[in-house]
């Protein structure tokens, strides 16, 4: 039986890293970025973000929410470890929510021993998997008087086409307990998710995909609302999606795909899912 061609949703650079990543392991795949980044254009949210990188080492820990939050917020003038400090000096954790955003922070320069992650064999990469490694740092930081800052992207809606809350159903999750810990959260914009350029040629491979019997990843219920806004139900009923996390699988069940799938955000997970649903 002829593999299915997956088409990746993610941002790019993402989804063309992810088309090679599946390349390797045998899989057709091809980029259809359903949600557009850049830096974040708002005045304040830009002062925000500034001020948190010129202070960074007076939180208790930095979150970033994705790989996108920790391209947009270190930078080649942020000094992460000063030639006159060491790694170990420095008690400023980094908490990423999965081994992705993980890697782009330590290909930025942040040292590895200050990066908090979910376990390996965690059932998912996010924020209830983050806080089951990191729940043990918060009373010293309720007691030193250390906030945590969130590092996230801004949008003008949210999947449920509702506006936009300051942290998003994780992270949101995520600051409920630190609150809850005594420990004081501040959030900081640093880049922006869009809606692509739905232009006719973008819109006509959609419209293909959606006919042709490709399978659709989605690690966004972002991405899943973009494509809802052009496509009725009926159009996305008979493709398959395989969703990164519970939430986005049931945001593509609600905009009309009957296949649904869930794995996690691993490409050997995304290629076994892909091949149980031949």
């Amino acid at each position: 039986m002829t593999k299915p061609t997956l088409i990746v949703t993610r941002p790019q650079p993402e989804a063309g890293h992810w088309v090679q990543l599946l390349a390797r392991h045998g899989v057709a795949a091809q980029a259809l970025p359903l949600i557009d980044i850049g830096p974040a254009s708002n005045p304040v949210d830009k002062l925000a973000a500034e001020q948190a990188r010129t202070q960074w080492q007076r939180y208790g820990a930095i979150m970033l929410v994705s790989a996108n939050a920790a391209r947009f917020f270190f930078n080649k003038n942020m000094p992460l470890a000063p030639d006159h400090q060491a790694p170990a000096a420095i008690k400023t954790r980094v908490w990423s929510p999965g081994p992705g955003t993980a890697h782009i922070a330590q290909q930025l320069g942040v040292p590895a021993q200050l990066i908090d992650q979910p376990a390996p064999d965690a059932a998912q990469f996010d924020s209830e998997a983050l806080w089951a490694q990191v729940a043990t740092q918060v009373p010293a930081m309720a007691q030193a008087r250390q906030s945590v800052l969130i590092v996230r992207g801004a949008s003008d809606h949210t999947a449920d086409g509702t506006s936009p809350s300051a942290g998003g159903q994780g992270r949101g999750w995520l600051a409920q307990q630190l609150r809850a810990a005594g420990v004081a959260v501040e959030f900081v914009a640093v880049y922006e998710r869009r809606s692509p350029q739905w232009t006719p040629t973008f819109y006509a491979k959609a419209q293909q995909h959606l006919q042709d019997g490709s399978t659709w990843l989605f690690s966004s219920s972002e991405a899943v609302m973009h494509l809802r806004n052009k496509f009725t139900p009926d159009q996305l009923a008979f493709s398959t999606a395989i969703a990164t996390h519970q939430r986005i699988a049931q945001a593509a069940q609600n905009a009309g795909f009957i296949h649904v799938k869930q794995c996690r955000p691993s490409v050997e997970e995304v290629v076994a899912s892909l091949e149980s649903t031949l």
